[in-house]
């Protein structure tokens, strides 16, 4: 089992790497922004991977962005299998990341109860 996992593991950031140049070098929409690969998360037969993604300073919504890469999921599907050496690339499905986010969030509030608390008499 722990073979397979780190296999899937490694295939997954090797993904991570290719997308993340493909994407900066490829896609030449200036509404997607800087898109940002976090993590790819491949299944274990390798059939598909879960590929998720933030992107700064986009024109487009989530769902927008969600979709132009999916769209483009063929196209970048084709790209990598020119570069990765692996007998069949993962079905690509791109997910927005949305831990970024809620990270900066929490954060945010975190540092509003310290400074309450700091100008707080009691």
């Amino acid at each position: 089992m722990s073979r397979d996992y780190q296999r899937t593991d490694r295939i997954g950031a090797e993904l991570r790497r290719e997308l993340a140049d493909l994407i900066r070098d490829e896609v030449k929409d200036p509404a997607m922004g800087m898109v940002t690969i976090q993590e790819a998360r491949v299944v274990r037969d390798l059939s598909q991977a879960k590929v998720f993604f933030t992107a700064m300073a986009a024109s487009l919504s989530q769902q927008e962005s969600v979709a132009q890469l999916n769209q483009m999921a063929g196209h970048l599907r084709w790209l990598l299998g020119r570069r990765m050496k692996l007998r069949s690339i993962p079905k690509l499905n791109f997910v927005y990341d949305t831990s970024v986010e809620q990270g900066e969030h929490l954060s945010n509030l975190i540092d509003h109860a310290v400074k309450e608390n700091h100008t707080d008499p009691d």
